[in-house]
């Protein structure tokens, strides 16, 4: 019975509709035996079961085929009033069918308005059908009929439009759900895409601050050595060991890109301080430059470390690419809001606001994940300072710290 209502019916018109409609047939049973077996013969009493038998015949079609194009809700419900009309003007004990049949204007009305229309309908043609049957209005028909009728149609309209109210707010919730769950997976996906896009910039700093730094060490000493193998063989040999040391460095980075995609790559055991001090022994060796070195033995977790390290890799790359100094101060304290790290140069210096480069933007967004920030200052002819700031708690009590 739940496709009575028709195939947009909601799901609690449909309930409704399956609980009333044994009630219905049986009392569309009930009056028609009532009326066939014991009622006197005459007009009165075929002109009755005539019009309880359109009711219960457009009932039936309703309810067996309710996609049939002739006899539709609405139909039905003109029917229905019709014949209680006709019924109350023909018999007095039309009541117990006005009363069950009340929940079927609101459900097959399908709107307050209609419902509340045809439910106008009934009502005023059984109350017409009254007067007509009594000869006119009296007291028996003031308080018998008329009251009784609008209190049923009152409690029914009551009872209608608080259903109405119901279903209104369910459908309510029901969409809020459906666009909460639409926005969950909208925002789910957004998360995903989100995340593999941050994955793939954070690949792309590792690659530009390790692998293409080394690589582009690899090219300026191989060029080095080349050109001094029949001058300065010594030297050569040294800058091929260097590129040698190099290669090998650059190989076990590749190795932890791609086994770690899931977190930055993974650092020697050992302080900040001495993995930086290695590095820049290895760039003073490579580029005849001096570094001036104060690094503190600061104790910070491996991101932090990491850190560190990139921003000194991508400082002395742009030093060694673009500087053209003598000399290199690398200064590492651990300060009361934090650790610093300053990298300054003696070199040719640079316009930081015309600056465009994946570099300085990668160091700064690094440090940005770590709550860090990075101030560059530098003006041309008078060299550059990096500095590289990033919060850390205090060291634990019993901690030392020394100079590497």
């Amino acid at each position: 019975m739940s496709s009575l209502a028709g195939p947009t019916a909601d799901a609690f018109w449909a309930t409704s509709l399956r609980r009333w409609n044994a009630v219905c047939w049986v009392l569309f049973a009930v009056m028609a035996v009532g009326l066939a077996a014991i009622d006197r013969p005459g007009g009165s009493k075929y002109a009755a079961l005539a019009l309880l038998g359109s009711v219960v015949l457009c009932y039936a079609v309703l309810d067996r085929f309710p996609d049939n194009p002739v006899v539709r809700p609405h139909v039905y419900l003109s029917v229905l009033a019709a014949a209680l009309g006709g019924l109350a003007y023909l018999r007095g004990n039309y009541a117990a069918l006005f009363m069950v049949t009340l929940p079927h204007y609101w459900m097959f009305g399908r709107t307050p308005r209609a419902s509340m229309g045809f439910l106008g309908l009934a009502t005023a043609g059984t109350l017409v059908g009254s007067v007509l049957r009594v000869d006119g209005w009296s007291v028996e028909f003031f308080t018998e009929t008329l009251v009784s009728t609008l209190i049923v149609v009152a409690v029914g309209v009551l009872i209608g439009l608080w259903a109405h109210s119901v279903v209104a707010q369910s459908a309510e919730r029901a969409r809020l759900i459906v666009e909460l769950e639409r926005t969950q997976v909208q925002l789910s996906e957004a998360h995903q895409r989100q995340g593999a896009a941050d994955e793939r910039e954070r690949m792309a700093r590792d690659i530009h601050d390790t692998l293409a730094q080394g690589f582009a060490s690899i090219i300026v000493l191989a060029e080095a050595a080349r050109a001094g193998l029949e001058t300065e063989p010594a030297r050569s040999a040294q800058q091929l060991r260097s590129i040698e040391s190099t290669a090998r460095e650059n190989l076990a980075e590749a190795r932890e890109l791609v086994g770690s995609a899931h977190r930055p790559g993974q650092l020697a055991a050992g302080s900040v301080a001495q993995t930086l001090r290695r590095t820049l022994d290895r760039f003073a060796e490579d580029t005849g430059l001096t570094v001036d070195a104060d690094l503190e033995d600061v104790v910070c977790d491996q991101q932090t470390r990491i850190a560190l390290l990139r921003c000194t890799q991508e400082s002395l790359a742009n030093v060694r690419k673009h500087a053209r100094a003598s000399t290199v101060g690398v200064v590492l304290t651990r300060q009361m809001y934090g650790t610093e790290l300053e990298i300054t140069d003696d070199g040719t210096g640079f316009v930081v606001e015309e600056s465009a480069g994946f570099g300085l933007d990668g160091m700064r967004k690094r440090l940005a994940e770590l709550g860090g920030r990075l101030t560059v200052t530098s003006s041309v002819g008078d060299g550059t300072r990096v500095l590289a700031l990033l919060p850390m708690a205090p060291p634990a009590s019993g901690e030392s710290e020394g100079q590497a």
